[in-house]
C-alpha cells in the first residue's frame, strides 16, 4: 500500500523524497507520496520525479489496488528501479489553484443546502473552472446572485479549514444531512478524513484544500444549466483576492 502523505493535513507539502518500490514501461510506484491521485471530482496532481541519473514528468496519477501509480514521461535516463531513492516535486501552482477551486466547492455547497436544502449529487474541479451539481434544484438568475453573495460572504470571514481524521461513527453523528453522500464511502473506510470550515461547514473529504477561506480568492457564477430531474449545475471561476 503506498502511504498518501498528504493525509491528513500535509497537503501544503510539494517537495518530498520516497523510495520506488516497483516500474513499469511508463509508470513508477513509491512506498509514499505528497502527489494526490485522481478522485473526489478533483484531478491529479503534476510534478517531476527526478533521481541520480534521470528525469520523468509526472503527467497522471492515479489508484491502483491500494497503490498509486504516478505515470510518467522520461525526459533523462532510464526509469529507476525498485529501491531507489527519487525526489518529488509537484507543480505548486496547479496544487494552489485546484485547492482554492475544492475548498470553494465546499462553500458553495454548504451555502447552496443551507438556503435552499439542496444537497450535492456531483462536483469536477479543475485548476481553471469548476461545476457543482445539485438536487433537487431549480435555480434563477437571484438565487445564483444569493448564492454567489453569500459564498463570498463566508470567504471574506477568513474561517479556518481544519483537516484531521476522525472516527467514521463520530463523523456519521454530526455530519448534517445531504451534506455527504457517506453511503459510497466504504465501511472499512475508518477513520474518516475530515475538512471543517470552523464554524461553517464539515464534509468528509480526502481532496486538498487551503487552510483559511481567505486563501481562496472571490467565486464568480459564470454559468448555470440545467440537468434535468430536478437537478442544476452552477459552475464557478475564482478571481484573485
Amino acid at each position: 500500500m503506498t502511504e498518501l502523505r498528504y493525509l491528513p493535513d500535509a497537503d501544503d507539502v510539494t517537495t518530498f523524497t520516497a523510495t520506488v518500490t516497483e516500474t513499469t514501461d511508463d509508470g513508477v510506484f513509491l512506498d509514499g507520496t505528497y502527489f494526490y491521485p485522481e478522485g473526489g471530482g478533483q484531478p491529479s496532481d503534476r510534478g517531476v520525479l527526478e533521481w541520480e541519473d534521470g528525469v520523468a514528468d509526472v503527467i497522471d496519477v492515479r489508484k491502483d489496488h491500494g497503490e498509486v501509480r504516478h505515470d510518467v514521461e522520461l525526459r533523462e535516463g532510464t526509469l529507476p528501479d525498485a529501491g531507489t531513492t527519487v525526489e518529488g516535486r509537484i507543480d505548486e501552482e496547479r496544487r494552489r489553484q485546484l485547492s482554492r477551486m475544492h475548498t470553494a466547492q465546499h462553500v458553495v455547497s454548504r451555502v447552496v443546502l443551507e438556503e435552499y436544502g439542496a444537497s450535492t449529487a456531483g462536483n469536477q474541479v479543475y485548476p481553471d473552472r469548476s461545476r457543482i451539481d445539485f438536487e433537487p434544484a431549480s435555480f434563477d438568475d437571484e438565487d445564483l446572485a444569493l448564492i454567489e453573495r453569500r459564498s463570498n460572504e463566508a470567504i471574506d470571514r477568513d474561517l479556518a479549514v481544519v483537516k484531521e481524521n476522525r472516527p467514521r461513527d463520530a463523523v456519521e453523528a454530526e455530519v448534517d444531512e445531504g451534506r455527504a453522500l457517506l453511503d459510497l464511502i466504504p465501511d472499512s473506510v475508518d477513520p474518516l478524513r475530515v475538512v471543517e470550515i470552523e464554524k461553517f461547514d464539515m464534509c468528509p473529504c480526502g481532496g486538498t484544500h487551503v487552510s483559511r477561506l481567505g486563501d481562496i480568492g472571490r467565486v464568480s457564477i459564470v454559468d448555470h444549466t440545467s440537468k434535468g430531474d430536478d437537478t442544476d449545475r452552477i459552475e464557478f471561476e475564482l478571481e484573485e483576492s
